[in-house]
């Protein structure tokens, strides 16, 4: 239960986010400057950039967390529709899963593209309250992410919050894993590692 001290957590559909585009803006840059993200200013423009398309996205959705007014933290993402992308890191967790799974693991589900908490409110049990909102209406408990394995946190994280790794690429490399959401119905069927 949430205290009067709580960040209050809403969710936003579709092109509603944009009212607090400059919000999300500085806290992505709050999140992500230190390690192993180590981004800057302009990194966090081009954040702002793609928001303004991915709000156009079938299923775009957003969780807010607002500590009076201001935001201190949220969580983005889309349903991701098929032929699965090509662009970004998608090729990487294509590779990982292969195709088939890929199409019948991925394709269709909520993808958490974004998830930023600012530095003040880590530790809180926000992260948590922010990824249960914005995955909570996934169709079938279909969702997922990728996230780099130089972030340890990150990685422990979403375990800790009931995530499967679904992809095990080596962990000294540099490369991206995907995670299925704790109500996927294909968890059973990740493979573990040796």
């Amino acid at each position: 239960m949430n205290t009067p001290a709580d960040p209050v957590v809403r969710v936003l559909q579709g092109r509603d986010v944009l009212a607090h585009a400059d919000a999300l803006r500085s806290v992505y840059a709050d999140a992500f400057a230190a390690p192993p993200w180590n981004e800057d200013e302009e990194r966090a423009a081009e954040f702002a950039g793609r928001l303004t398309h991915d709000v156009r996205r079938p299923g775009f959705t957003a969780a807010l967390a607002f500590a009076g007014r201001d935001v201190v933290g949220f969580a983005t993402g889309w349903t991701t529709l098929p032929p699965f992308p090509t662009d970004r890191c998608y090729p990487q967790a294509a590779a990982g899963l292969g195709a088939r799974r890929t199409n019948d693991w991925l394709c269709g589900a909520f993808e958490l593209d974004e998830f930023a908490v600012r530095p003040r409110a880590q530790g809180s049990g926000l992260a948590g309250r922010l990824l249960e909102a914005v995955t909570a209406p996934a169709p079938d408990g279909r969702c997922w992410l990728l996230t780099s394995v130089r972030a340890p946190r990150a990685l422990g994280f979403y375990r800790r919050q009931g995530w499967i790794q679904a992809t095990h690429p080596s962990p000294d490399g540099k490369g991206v894993v995907v995670f299925l959401g704790p109500r996927h119905p294909a968890r059973h069927l990740v493979p573990q590692p040796l």
